[in-house]
């Protein structure tokens, strides 16, 4: 968790800061605001709340009361104002039956908001991968960031960034499966290979019912799709000289051979029926003359 902070340099409260430069206060404290003028943020990244962590956090609230703030902003429409950070503590504050709480009013932009609440959840570990994806896409088509602009804010590299992004490209079935943590980000990033819904599903199934690792899932997901690849590369129609070395060959061992071409070389299949007709096989290619 330290590294983590570490990495994202000064983090929330460096984007909370008192002043501007000119020394104006930019945001209020109020130690006791009423929970009924708050709402939730648009641009919440969390998608899932567990809810027995939150039952345990309201009864920590109810214990200690809030020790933390909650971060928020004038809704520009209403007399409300806007959750930017703090969306759990929010719930669980309700949930525990407070009618106030401690908050931190500053002035916010739609990309402030997305921004804040998307590195304090990273900050607290708390974001699902699906949930960190969404809002990296969110950055990047709403806002006009870049890949390389969202890692620096969030204190990631431009591959784990991109990587995140593409698991906004697996179906539903999956994303969800991510959701309730039946996958991992590793077993999700595996499954991406696979190009067809049906057979990522199926995939996903056997991940589960099998209980396979990360490493287990990529060797899955590698059978799966040589399978596919190999029987692309396998031309359809057999060329008249292809087919007379096959007869040729077949011939001389007396074994049934198929010769197939591929896109470079080819491979050649010799069947038997058992380990005595394989023995029978390697004694006829011993029996050729050698150079």
């Amino acid at each position: 968790m330290a590294e983590q902070t570490r990495r994202l340099g000064k983090g929330l409260s460096a984007l909370i800061d008192t002043s501007t430069p000119s020394g104006k206060m930019v945001q209020q404290y109020v130690e006791n605001f009423s929970v009924d003028k708050i709402i939730p943020n648009p641009y919440q990244p969390r998608m899932f709340i567990d809810p027995k962590k939150l039952m345990n956090l309201a009864d920590s609230i109810r214990e200690h009361g809030v020790i933390q703030p909650l971060l928020i902003t004038k809704d520009k429409n209403s007399d409300n104002y806007i959750i930017v950070a703090g969306e759990r503590r929010f719930r669980a504050v309700k949930l525990a039956g407070f009618e106030t709480l401690p908050v931190v009013i500053k002035d916010t932009s739609p990309l402030e908001m997305i921004e804040l609440a998307l590195i304090e959840n990273i900050q607290r570990e708390d974001l699902n991968p699906l949930e960190e994806s969404y809002s990296f896409k969110q950055l990047n088509q709403e806002f006009g960031l870049t890949q390389v602009q969202i890692a620096k804010k969030v204190g990631l590299n431009r591959v784990t960034v991109a990587n995140k992004m593409r698991l906004d490209g697996l179906p539903d079935k999956i994303k969800e499966l991510i959701l309730n943590e039946s996958l991992s980000e590793g077993h999700a990033r595996a499954l991406l290979s696979i190009k067809d819904e049906t057979s990522t599903i199926a995939a996903a199934d056997i991940i589960i019912k099998r209980g396979l690792s990360v490493r287990q899932t990529e060797a899955l997901v590698r059978k799966m799709m040589f399978g596919k690849a190999d029987a692309r590369r396998i031309w359809k129609s057999v060329d008249e000289h292809t087919k007379e070395c096959e007869e040729n060959i077949a011939k001389r061992l007396g074994f049934n051979v198929h010769v197939a071409k591929m896109s470079k070389g080819g491979k050649i299949t010799i069947r038997y029926k058992s380990m005595d007709e394989l023995n029978k096989i390697v004694d006829r290619f011993k029996a050729m003359p050698s150079k």
